[in-house]
């Protein structure tokens, strides 16, 4: 019997488009020559359409990882992208394809979707081998000048200059900041807007900052051990800018063990909002990524892309939003 996925692949397009075009909807923005060339096709292949049976769209959307299942466990983060990814598929009634990036056969796991996802930081090569893989696709936290892909990145670099603004608001001059560095696909490191936005910031502003910038991993136990050496220092910093609240998290700890307080001694805001960042003592100023909402619109990208048969890429940035709780407080030590 011949399907509705049938004439989807003998048109080129999505079986969600087909279906529309075969049951006339008129909202579905594609031009004349597609919707002959879509019924031409069916009257070829001799598709029936079953009597009294309801229509609906068929579009199975793949979501790829570029982190191992256990990484994702570890991650809150990438944990709330794909967790937005599949609540918007669920309420759509979209099919899901889960694969990772480490899988040998994830191509052939992913090959019948109709649109894909993929999460987290591809790297230039791994990128073009998708685009050729889907053509609709979308990236989620990877930022690229690649201009044929379509990304949903958080704009890290805003947040983090906002952080530090409000460091600054609260007179603090000796500002730390705690980072991570990654590679993209294990190989390519990524530029990260945060530390770009740190060293514009301190050099602005005329701070100094070789002495106080630490990087290591994105977790709790990098921060913890950056936050040791930085209290070495003769000249310890009076502000913390975490990278991430797995990190602010570490250093907070750090901290406390030397018996100093927070915020009266030292200080700190990050990036993320997870979870964890409500319940510290005291709870975390952050900058809020949406990482939750990052998934449901990149889901709906690659939805509507498939629908509309819409192949312009798209480089979006999500703005990050100020929490505002009580680990920041004003400079009161002389000569900051």
């Amino acid at each position: 019997m011949v399907t509705i996925r049938d004439v989807a692949k003998e048109c080129g397009l999505s079986p969600a488009s087909v279906s529309r075009i075969l049951n006339n909807d008129k909202t579905l923005q594609v031009t004349d020559e597609t919707r002959k060339k879509v019924k031409a096709a069916a009257t070829k292949l001799g598709y029936v359409k079953k009597k009294g049976a309801k229509d609906k769209a068929e579009f199975t959307l793949g979501i790829l990882q570029w982190f191992s299942a256990e990484q994702e466990l570890d991650d809150e983060y990438y944990l709330r992208i794909r967790r937005g990814v599949e609540d918007f598929c669920v309420r759509n009634s979209i099919r899901i394809i889960r694969a990772y990036r480490t899988d040998k056969d994830f191509k052939d796991t992913l090959k019948d979707c109709d649109g894909l996802v993929c999460v987290g930081k591809f790297g230039r090569k791994d990128a073009q081998d998708l685009i050729k893989f889907k053509s609709n696709i979308v990236f989620l936290d990877m930022l690229t000048e690649h201009p044929l892909v379509t990304t949903l990145t958080m704009d890290l670099y805003t947040a983090a200059k906002d952080a530090l603004e409000y460091l600054k608001s609260l007179g603090h001059e000796r500002i730390c900041y705690l980072g991570g560095v990654e590679y993209a696909s294990g190989k390519e490191e990524i530029l990260d807007e945060r530390k770009k936005a740190y060293l514009k910031f301190m050099k602005r502003n005329k701070f100094a900052y070789s002495d106080y910038l630490f990087e290591k991993e994105f977790n709790a136990e990098s921060g913890y051990i950056m936050m040791k050496d930085v209290l070495k220092l003769k000249d310890r910093p009076t502000a913390v800018f975490a990278a991430s609240d797995a990190i602010a998290i570490g250093a907070m700890k750090a901290i406390k063990e030397e018996g100093l307080s927070i915020p009266d001694d030292i200080s700190i805001i990050s990036i993320n909002d997870n979870e964890m960042s409500r319940f510290t003592e005291p709870p975390l100023t952050t900058m809020r990524a949406p990482s939750y909402d990052m998934g449901e619109h990149g889901a709906n990208i690659v939805y509507m892309s498939g629908n509309l048969d819409i192949k312009t890429p798209l480089k979006v940035k999500i703005p990050c939003t100020m929490v505002k709780r009580g680990s920041c407080a004003e400079c009161t030590r002389e000569g900051n």
